[in-house]
Order: structure tokens, then sequence, then C-alpha cells
């Protein structure tokens, strides 16, 4: 604790600020995985492909280290005009001591409340403003984080259902088909998702179904 306190009490003014710049981009970071999830597509994409094995019926199948690893792609490559302005307005300025960090930390959130409020209903955002008893915002600079944040997840998690919805549907008539015919023919003791396993996975294959919801999820963005 002595060190510590006469570090400080010896370091000059500069010292100071680059070590509170440091202990800032270290927070920033620690923050990265929830910044991933909860401010990108990253929350819509894994919930549509955990709906599509779950439809399947597949258990297991693809791992989930093939779907996350999937999601993060699709995630930067949905993202990257908005991360690239995020870097061409506040990274780069930032690194080239032209701006300061708390400019920069204002520069990059606006392209990041930019993507989060195109794809945020009115309904969530008015939800928090409402419980916060703020006002409404007049343009998107205004809205906080800490507000938008929460009512993009939310927006998110229910489009992914909707989508997940739309998926479960021929799923869920191939698998009344079989347990309608298994019922007919007594088969009363035989799991019909047994029988309907192979079936689903070839009209999924048939269909190009890997194709169609990865072409849904970034035609939805």
């Amino acid at each position: 604790m002595i060190n510590f306190v006469q570090f400080f009490a010896d370091s000059d003014a500069t010292n100071i600020a680059t070590s509170v710049k440091l202990l800032l981009l270290l927070t920033v970071l620690s923050l990265a995985p929830a910044i991933l999830i909860l401010m990108t597509s990253f929350t819509r994409i894994i919930i549509v492909l955990s709906f599509v094995r779950t439809a399947l019926a597949t258990q297991q199948m693809p791992p989930n280290q093939v779907l996350v690893g999937l999601a993060l792609f699709l995630t930067f490559f949905i993202m990257a005009p908005t991360f690239q302005e995020v870097n061409e307005v506040a990274l780069s300025p930032l690194f080239s001591d032209e701006i300061t960090l708390e400019e920069a930390y204002d520069e990059a959130s606006i392209p990041l409340k930019e993507f989060m409020t195109k794809h945020t209903r009115q309904k969530d955002l008015a939800l928090f403003l409402k419980y916060n008893g703020a006002d409404r915002p007049e343009s998107i600079e205004e809205i906080p984080l800490t507000m938008l944040v929460p009512a993009f997840a939310l927006s998110e998690i229910k489009t992914a259902f909707q989508m997940g919805f739309m998926i479960f549907i021929p799923f869920l008539v191939i698998d009344m088909i079989v347990a309608s015919v298994l019922m007919s023919m007594g088969m009363m003791m035989l799991p019909p998702v047994m029988i309907s396993l192979p079936f689903k996975i070839l009209l999924f294959v048939l269909v190009d179904g890997w194709h169609l919801i990865i072409k849904s999820l970034l035609q939805s963005f």
C-alpha cells in the first residue's frame, strides 16, 4: 500500500493521465464480451441458429462451438461498416492524440447508437424512458446507452423469436403428420421423433436450409 501511494506521489501529471487512460481501456476490454453480445447483431443470430437446431431435434448437431463461431463471423460481417466508422471517427484519432478519451467515447457511441436505434422498436425504448422518467430525446445522440442497450436487446430477442417461430412451423407439421400416421398404425410406443428426424433433415437439405437461414438473417439487418 505504501509503495502504491508513493508511486502516485512521485509520478508527474503525464504518467498519472497515462495510467488512468490504461485503466479505462482495460475496463472497456473487460466489458467487450457484453458489448459484443448486447450491442451487435450477435443476439439475434445465435438465438435463430439455436432455434434451427432445436426444430431439427438433432441434439448437439451442429455443436455449440460451431454455432457460436458462425454467429461471431456473421456478426463481424454485418457490423463491419459500423466498426469501420468507429475506427475512423474514434480509435484512429485517439491513438494519434487528436482527441481525448472522453471525446473518443462520445464519437464511438454515435455509430453504435445509429445501428441499435435502427433495429430497436419505439415501444421498447419508450418503456425504459418512461421507467426512468426521462424526456423524449430529440436526436439519436441524446439517447443514453443505459436505456438504448436494454431496449435494443429486448427488440432483438423478440425479432429472433418471431423468426424462430416461422422456422418451427414446417418441422412441426412433419412431426404432426408422422405422429398421426404412427397412431393410425397402432404404433403408439414408437417415438415419433425417431421417425420424423430423417424426414426433417432431408427436407432441410433439399431446400438448402442453412443458406436460406443465413440469407434471412442478413436481409433482416
